[in-house]
């Protein structure tokens, strides 16, 4: 899984002009998933999300976990995080999962992640429109795979 961690103040997300789903302070999650993918992925992702610790203490150190803030998570599929551009102009995303796999892995990782933080989503393979308003900004990258190393 590749998935990119941005702390938000405020994050929504719009289907077809629509608001599907908003959270105010959190995390915005873009989530894809690969063929290779297992539960432990899942797991480590789980974790390593919920209990990160990248939201200012009193102090004004990133001190405190989404948990810790009883935070929002919006979670949204973006299977574009797999996108191969060594060749040509047009990207490849053959290393993407199969959408079907794709889409029930993310379901399964929105479950677990909204079974300790409360966990909303966009809807898979629709084409949505993303707000937020990022705090700080904190970014943060993980890919599972160097997890399973």
């Amino acid at each position: 899984m590749k998935i990119v961690i941005q702390r938000v103040k405020e994050a929504s997300v719009k289907i077809e002009g629509e608001i599907r789903n908003q959270i105010k302070q959190g995390l915005l999650l873009l989530v894809a998933v690969e063929d290779a993918d297992t539960e432990f992925d899942l797991d480590y992702a789980v974790r390593k999300i919920s209990k990160m610790r990248i939201f200012s203490d009193e102090a004004g150190k990133m001190n405190l976990s989404v948990q810790d803030i009883h935070g929002e998570v919006l979670s949204i599929s973006q299977f574009t995080l797999y996108a191969d551009i060594r060749k040509g102009t047009r990207p490849s995303f053959s290393q993407a999962g199969h959408p079907a796999y794709a889409e029930t892995m993310y379901l399964k990782f929105n479950k677990k992640l909204n079974s300790i933080v409360p966990t909303k989503s966009g809807e898979f393979g629709a084409d949505m429109d993303i707000t937020l308003v990022n705090d700080g900004p904190v970014t943060i990258l993980i890919d599972t795979k160097n997890a399973r190393k």
